[in-house]
């Protein structure tokens, strides 16, 4: 792994293109993409056999249109995702198959699209294989399995070990195959993620799980999940995952799979926040700048219901100012707030909620703050909480900025609510 060096107190330019002239004609809140950034990404896992885009982290179609375009397949954990997969222009069946729908439970409507469309299916419990079983009576699944051990940079993002709801225990393995022969399914593929930030010390360690529990299912496996959770760098002092060790590490684990059963196996990665996160910035507008005891204050127009990350995690991102005007960029410890009516709106805070400051760049009202690696787990996770509207999203693909969803009209807010 190697450290970065990327984040600057200044952003004057996103993309190519000048921050204050994207704040001025999209307004603030706003969140900007760069394709070129997710292009990038998509590049360095090409070794993998098939990369499968989990598009909970940003699933505005025009970035599942772009991932599309460069031939990654996508996962779906909800209707909404399956439909939005199909709208980008996913088929819905196809070897490998282009949609996956990955998840603990089916609800019902889940149930029935799967089914009447014929889409792949991840299952994560035995439940999920009887009632699958009960509707198909035959045909190929995938299972996600818990090996009982997880990671990841927050308790929150750790979806492996016994407090975690992901997965099929390991020690169920056998009762869930022979579960499916009843029903004829074949349990033709393996899926494992243990949580975000995975280092290579537990990669490891889910190499020989994923070997030991496929060794267990036999004959009928074509295919292994590496999973996701690449890590993303927030900070200079994070270090950048070397893709080609990540690779190499699962490339052994498939060859030794494909030796013991003696026929090729498949191998997928599902990266989400690893292609998307440092490709978006939420651009916001500084409206107040106010001292509070021996903390300054930096208030801006977004808020936690546009990026729920701190709050929820305590997770750090990086910011930087881009001033209307040219001005000494001396720095200065600030607390960074939002707009919200409540006491956690702080986007500079630990997990716990521990109000923390950055050192930033003397800024005035009118100056934009940019809170960066903001493209995975933003506005997919974005609230009308306050009655506030969604920002707007705008992608920059060969240095031209487009609006990929315009900002959320007030009427909007209450259009589906019924009043008598």
């Amino acid at each position: 792994m190697a450290i970065t060096d990327q984040f600057a107190p200044t952003l004057p330019m996103i993309a190519g293109v000048p921050t204050t002239q994207l704040a001025k004609q999209f307004g603030t809140p706003t969140y900007i993409y760069d394709a070129s950034s997710i292009l990038q990404r998509i590049e360095q896992l090409r070794r993998f056999d098939v990369i499968r885009y989990a598009q909970k982290a940003n699933s505005n179609l025009a970035v599942l249109d772009l991932i599309r375009r460069s031939g990654v397949l996508v996962d779906a954990v909800s209707v909404g995702e399956i439909y939005r997969a199909k709208r980008a222009g996913y088929s819905l069946t196809g070897n490998p198959a282009p949609v996956v729908y990955t998840a603990d439970i089916f609800d019902q409507a889940a149930l029935d699209l799967v089914v009447d469309e014929k889409i792949h299916v991840n299952l994560g419990s035995p439940d999920m294989i009887s009632q699958y079983g009960e509707r198909v009576k035959s045909g190929e699944i995938t299972l996600r399995i818990n090996p009982g051990f997880g990671h990841g940079h927050s308790q929150k993002t750790n979806t492996g070990g016994e407090h975690s709801k992901h997965g099929i225990w390991h020690d169920q393995l056998e009762e869930c195959t022979k579960l499916a022969a009843k029903y004829g399914l074949a349990v033709t593929g393996l899926h494992m993620h243990i949580g975000s930030g995975t280092d290579f010390e537990h990669l490891s360690q889910v190499c020989t799980a994923m070997l030991q529990m496929a060794r267990r299912v036999g004959q009928s496996i074509h295919v292994i999940s590496a999973g996701g959770g690449l890590p993303t760098a927030y900070r200079d002092s994070d270090e950048s995952v070397d893709i080609d060790r990540y690779f190499d590490l699962w490339d052994q684990t498939r060859r030794q799979l494909q030796q013991d059963l003696g026929h090729p196996i498949s191998l997928e990665i599902e990266p989400g926040r690893f292609l998307v996160a440092d490709a978006g910035y939420l651009v916001t507008e500084i409206r107040a700048v106010k001292t509070m005891g021996e903390n300054l204050f930096y208030l801006v127009d977004a808020g936690f219901n546009n990026l729920a990350r701190p709050i929820m995690y305590g997770a750090y991102h990086p910011m930087a100012i881009a001033h209307r005007q040219p001005r000494d960029l001396k720095l200065q410890a600030v607390v960074v707030g939002g707009p919200l009516c409540e006491s956690g709106d702080i986007f500079t805070q630990q997990e716990g909620g521990l109000v923390d400051t950055r050192n930033l760049p003397v800024a005035s009202v009118g100056d934009y703050l940019v809170i960066q690696c903001a493209g995975a787990y933003g506005f997919v996770m974005s609230s009308n909480y306050n009655s506030k509207p969604f920002a707007t999203e705008v992608l920059i693909e060969n240095g031209q900025p487009r609006v990929i969803r315009p900002r959320q009209k007030p009427e909007e807010l209450y259009a589906s609510e019924i009043l008598d």
